[in-house]
């Protein structure tokens, strides 16, 4: 008896070791999570706020598009080269110079005054904020033992997916409240604390400046070439014809060839700016993938709702801001218990309730019509926040939960950049359908809307008649209402068949997270190292 309870004692105090956690890091942790939540709040705050930032820099109407444009290009190139910067430099070094750089090109931004110094500084501190992200994700699951996850990974999920969608809400609320130059004035002092944590309490890994010698900079500069092209291509495609325009085509070409040399160099170099191979591993492949239609769905959204708000509804920033915050209240509130259900339902039907939900929640958008405001839009805006909540944690389990450790920095960056190309590439089919279909919509209703068509001719002398009498050409007046009127409906009936599209992409992912095998648990606390 004596000699099994020893024997058993041995694994208790083992676990209680492994289960402690250093409330250092703890802290540091922390640090690290509000610097994401700033970079990744930045790709969104100034969204609903482009106007003001156009008329305070006098920019025109094509140039303004890039403050996001710049900012979305840089950050893109910056997310994968993370992670081997990470090694070189340790987490400590990178995350506090990510910090303070971010930090001091939020006040550049503030000082602009003209479109052209807006733009760089958007891209400074795009490049230097994406590398706050993948370190997080990182360190959330090589410092925390498994146990712990189902805490840790709904708050990296969340600090994830709330940032961009609470975006437009802040913004509109700074910009309406100050100017729109606080819109990143409010990122100082902040990102002073920050930087200040990460220098002070990081103590994550060790640098290892022998990796600088076999640093790949043809493949970084491949890398650049490629990522910012098609963040370029895919970002400027709509609004510029797509291949009709030759820059379009240009872009594509350098985008081309950059892949071409960066895959390459990839699997010949010793020490890629990228490693691919985490791919290799089924679980991370598929949560890369689900993470990618979730970029999809929370970049889509995020963008769709402010459009129908602001083009059909009439809003402004303020009233767009107060519309949206119903997703973030849902995302913050499902947080926790998205942690609960981790660690008591299977992660296949924690995606199928996410994905589920996701899919009705954009069904009942296909019935819209333009007098739908803020109650109508609530239930589906809850069950977008629920349902991104659900997804995110098993999502996020299921990529980085079963890694080695020394695979995680490289694998972080990989899994971030899926969401975020997939949320430039589903903009750009959104924008390309909702041009393309509300076109189609108009033409065919336009059809109908002959002078044989006595219904038209009644409406058109019915609201002529209202301004006759105040010296205008009434009939003039009513065309041009017409004319409104179904450029309004073509807009709505393209909304529809966009939620539509999206309805039967996630429904598609239910019957995917189906089909999955059941995920390998996670190693054991303190596995690979």
């Amino acid at each position: 008896m004596a000699a099994a309870t020893a024997q058993g004692a041995v694994p208790a105090s083992g676990i209680g070791a492994e289960e402690r956690m250093d409330p250092k890091r703890l802290v540091a942790f922390l640090a690290m999570v509000f610097g994401m939540f700033m970079s990744i709040l930045d790709i969104q705050i100034v969204s609903a706020s482009l106007s003001e930032i156009q008329a305070g820099l006098g920019a025109g109407s094509d140039e303004i598009a890039w403050v996001q444009t710049s900012y979305l290009i840089a950050e893109v190139i910056m997310i994968p080269l993370s992670g081997v910067l990470a090694r070189i430099l340790s987490t400590r070094v990178l995350f506090t110079f990510c910090a303070a750089g971010f930090t001091l090109a939020s006040a550049l931004c503030a000082t602009a005054t003209n479109i052209e110094q807006m733009i760089v500084y958007r891209a400074i501190q795009g490049f230097i904020g994406g590398g706050m992200i993948p370190s997080v994700f990182a360190a959330a699951f090589t410092i925390f033992p498994p146990s712990k996850r189902n805490i840790v990974s709904p708050m990296v999920g969340l600090v994830a997916t709330l940032a961009p969608t609470v975006g437009p809400t802040i913004g509109g609320y700074i910009s309406h409240a100050m100017s729109w130059h606080w819109l990143f004035l409010i990122n100082v002092i902040p990102g002073v604390l920050v930087a200040a944590a990460a220098w002070s309490l990081i103590d994550f890994d060790k640098p290892d400046l022998k990796l600088l010698k076999k640093f790949d900079w043809w493949g970084l500069a491949a890398m650049a070439i490629f990522l910012g092209t098609m963040e370029f291509v895919l970002e400027e495609g709509n609004n510029k014809d797509w291949f009709n325009d030759h820059h379009i085509v240009m872009g594509t070409v350098a985008m081309v060839v950059g892949g071409a040399i960066f895959f390459w160099r990839v699997f010949r170099v010793e020490l890629p700016v990228v490693d691919l191979r985490a791919f290799s591993n089924a679980n991370f492949a598929f949560g890369s993938l689900f993470s990618f239609v979730m970029g999809v769905g929370l970049y889509g959204l995020t963008y769709l709702y402010p459009l129908y708000l602001g083009r059909i509804r009439g809003y402004d920033s303020l009233m767009i801001g107060e519309t949206m915050f119903v997703s973030g209240a849902a995302m913050f509130i499902t947080a926790p218990i998205a942690g609960i259900l981790s660690s008591k339902l299977d992660p296949r039907v924690m995606m199928m309730i996410g994905f589920g939900g996701f899919a009705i929640g954009t069904y009942m958008m296909t019935g819209i019509t333009a007098d739908w405001d803020f109650y109508e839009l609530l239930v589906p805006q809850i069950l977008r926040g629920c349902s991104l909540m659900i997804c995110m944690v098993p999502i996020n389990n299921l990529a980085l939960g079963t890694l080695p450790p020394e695979r995680m920095k490289n694998a972080s960056g990989l899994f971030n950049l899926t969401r975020n190309l997939g949320g430039a590439v589903g903009l750009a089919i959104i924008n390309t359908m909702l041009t393309q279909r509300s076109d189609d919509h108009y033409a065919r209703l336009s059809e109908q809307l002959h002078w044989g068509n006595q219904s038209a001719l009644d409406w058109l002398a019915s609201v002529g008649a209202n301004y006759d009498g105040y010296g205008l050409d009434g009939t003039t007046v009513a065309v041009q209402k017409l004319s409104g009127v179904a450029t309004q409906q073509a807009w709505l009936l393209s909304f529809m068949d966009v939620f539509l599209t999206l309805t039967v992409l996630f429904g598609a992912l239910v019957v995917l997270a189906m089909l999955l095998q059941k995920p390998k648990s996670a190693a054991p606390a303190g596995a690979g190292h």
